[in-house]
């Protein structure tokens, strides 16, 4: 079988959730696969064994009413293609259309007067709304449009007969076909605006992106652009500049405001050998650095793709709204005819109120709304936890979220500092101390562990004996394994065997204990803070260490857990974590590195970890910032961008409960109906853009 390739598209012209399932169906008869579609960041993606396929693919979604463009980013509309221009038009016409209904101006009365006032209108609906009406039904998924198209039709074709038949003014509803299009292009005039303020956050971050370097070539500056820059490359940054891409710092040192990343204001110092982040801004100072990751591989552009993905995935309470919206546009249409049918025959009602009843129908309902109501609420709350340094995967994520009902704590880098010092070190052979220092540095120096990144810090301070390793193995939740030049075997980390002892690690040569250590974990000062918020909010906290016992209980005690699993190893972790699962949602928080395979197997696993790519790829949460009342905010987050879903679908719904039976008996206007749908849309997004300044309790 062929290779096959991830093809990406841009896509302008969706704009609602009806849209992206039009495209997303057409893509599927057209037997491709992964297939992806976002309405709001206007992308398509999908994989194909062949790319010679493409210009069929992209012919097919213009077929629908769409364009693809080279670049979302630096694409520009012609005049005549933005819905504003379109909706300043069908004003110019409609404006006079209405006056009549006003004033007694004997012109404005004329059924032709009135026709060329309509015409230019109506061809514009059709232009707009029935070329997207007819390709939607093509394509298997008839859209909002169809509703629209259909209801302005019948007004003018209607009034069209009367006025070449002289049927009188009873028959003229030429005011009816152009307030309904105009009225609709100004609500998508509105929905366009709001929808681009709920994605605001993932274009703030390609924003970022865009900046210029400095790069050293030669002992020469020259300016490029950060897309130009290589792996390897040195590159100078002064004082105001947003660091070009990840790296490591040459010479120099600098503040940097790494608050788009971690939500923290307060600027972080940096010196010689200290990790930058692209994207992050040199508040004073100046400094060389070394460029080490570039474009995709940058940790903002692995943020800007999470966040890109986490707005599509949906949550399971959108299922039922993607399943009545999917139906909802021939229903309606059903509706309507039923409204026609029963009211001429059966009530005897005149041809002309029959038919406005039924067009009321059409133009009051609105998909749109259901479509509307999880993106934009998701898409809202994802960037608000985004600015707060929180990185969630996903609405899915946020759902399970909002029902948690234990929250299990890893100790070590999460409710502790992680910072460690040597309280004792008990030497149990004829070697001397230094020597002792000199393997435990040799071997530490090659872990990524917290604890061996403080003892390592330590132990350079002090006068040691360092031995030379040949090899060093990791055993994650027991310890670090080496050989030496000279074939002695070692073994660093924790030794259940030895009872009764506050000692941490057990340093052993050849599987003879050498050494016992002690180290101190410092506990974080909000860490009593977040326990007892989260008992007030029924969420019950856990503690789930590897630990020893009289360490993991000191801490609990200390802060108040009162649920404590101590000296577990990795594997005996998810048995704990199955079993609080099977009590109810079950939230792990971990360092991201040691406690990956728990971070999995939770429902929601999140990660305390700096952004490392462990804790991006482990976890279904990042917290960028070390400050544990993240969690707080992740949880309240989370919590109202449910509640938001949830009235979202029920305005959704409860709208077109109401209104459909009210248009259908007559008590509502065609105009009126065509004026409460074009913002029904743009309620749902408004109470979506609340949550980027709501009060979270």
């Amino acid at each position: 079988m062929a290779n096959e390739q991830l093809i990406e598209l841009n896509v302008t012209g969706m704009h609602c959730n009806n849209c992206a399932m039009s495209i997303h169906k057409l893509l599927e008869k057209r037997g491709l696969q992964n297939v992806f579609v976002d309405f709001a960041s206007e992308e398509v993606k999908f994989s194909t064994p062949d790319e010679g396929t493409l210009p069929g693919v992209i012919k097919d979604i213009e077929g629908l009413g769409f364009k693809v463009v080279d670049d979302i980013n630096t694409h520009t509309e012609h005049f005549y293609e933005k819905v504003e221009s379109k909706f300043i038009f069908a004003l110019v016409f409609t404006v006079p259309l209405l006056l009549h209904m006003v004033f007694p101006w004997h012109l404005l009365h004329h059924p032709i007067v009135q026709l060329f006032l309509c015409l230019p209108v109506f061809l514009l609906g059709c232009w707009h709304f029935g070329k997207s009406a007819i390709n939607s039904i093509k394509g298997g998924v008839p859209n909002m449009d169809v509703l629209i198209f259909v209801g302005s039709s019948s007004a003018f074709v209607y009034s069209l007969i009367g006025t070449l038949q002289h049927l009188g003014a009873d028959y003229l509803f030429y005011e009816t076909c152009a307030t309904i299009i105009t009225l609709v292009l100004l609500g998508n005039v509105f929905e366009k605006r709001s929808v681009s303020q709920t994605t605001s956050a993932v274009k703030d971050l390609i924003k970022i992106q865009k900046v210029s370097a400095r790069r050293i070539l030669n002992g020469e500056i020259q300016n490029i652009s950060a897309s130009e820059v290589r792996p390897g490359d040195t590159l100078q940054v002064n004082e105001g500049d947003k660091i070009p891409v990840d790296g490591e710092i040459l010479s120099g040192n600098a503040s940097v405001d790494e608050s788009m990343l971690t939500g923290e204001s307060i600027p972080v110092e940096k010196e010689k050998y200290a990790t930058v982040i692209g994207g992050t801004i040199v508040q004073h100072g100046n400094f060389q650095m070394l460029a080490t990751k570039v474009g995709s591989n940058t940790v903002l552009s692995q943020i800007i793709d999470l966040m890109k993905k986490a707005q599509a995935a949906k949550p399971p309470v959108q299922k039922l709204g993607d399943k009545v919206a999917a139906i909802f546009v021939p229903a309606v249409i059903a509706i309507s005819l039923l409204t026609f049918i029963l009211s001429y025959w059966v009530f005897s009602i005149t041809f002309q109120d029959a038919l406005m009843h039924a067009i009321a129908v059409l133009v009051i309902s609105c998909p749109c709304a259901m479509g509307l109501a999880t993106p934009t609420a998701v898409m809202v709350g994802l960037g608000r936890a985004a600015k707060n340094g929180i990185l969630i995967k996903g609405g899915d994520t946020i759902e399970a979220v909002a029902g948690a009902k234990y929250v299990v704590f890893d100790k070590t880098g999460t409710l502790t500092t992680g910072k460690f010092r040597i309280s004792e070190i008990k030497v149990e052979t004829t070697d001397d101390i230094e020597t002792i220092r000199g393997i435990i540095l040799s071997i530490e120096e090659r872990s990524n562990h917290p604890i061996a990144l403080s003892l390592v810090t330590e132990l350079k301070s002090l006068p040691l004996k360092k031995i030379i390793l040949k090899t060093v193995s990791e055993q994650k939740g027991l310890g670090m394994r080496a050989e030496d030049v000279d074939g002695n075997s070692y073994f660093l980390g924790s030794g259940k065997d030895v009872k009764g002892t506050d000692f941490n690690l057990f340093l052993y040569q050849n599987q003879k204990l050498l050494a016992q250590i002690s180290i101190e974990d410092e506990i974080k000062p909000e860490a009593a803070r977040l326990v007892s918020q989260l008992k007030k909010m029924g969420v019950v906290p856990i503690l789930l260490s590897g630990d020893r016992q009289s360490k993991c209980l000191q801490v609990a005690q200390t802060i108040g857990i009162d649920k404590v699993h101590y000296e577990q190893l990795p594997e005996q972790k998810l048995d704990i974590i199955d079993m609080y699962k099977k009590k109810g949602k079950t939230i792990m928080i971990g360092d991201g590195i040691n406690d990956a395979p728990a971070l999995t197997q939770a429902d929601v696993g999140v990660s305390m970890n700096d952004a490392s790519q462990v804790a991006i790829q482990s976890a279904k949460v990042v917290l960028l910032n070390a400050d544990l009342h993240s969690v707080v905010n992740f949880l309240q987050i989370s919590r109202h961008t449910l509640i938001t879903i949830k009235q979202n679908l029920f305005w959704a719904f409860a709208y077109n409960v109401v209104a459909i039976p009210i248009a259908a008996i007559g008590l509502l206007n065609p105009m009126v109906g065509a004026f409460a749908m074009a913002f029904s849309d743009v309620v749902v997004i408004g109470n979506s853009l609340r949550l980027k300044r709501k009060k979270l309790s």
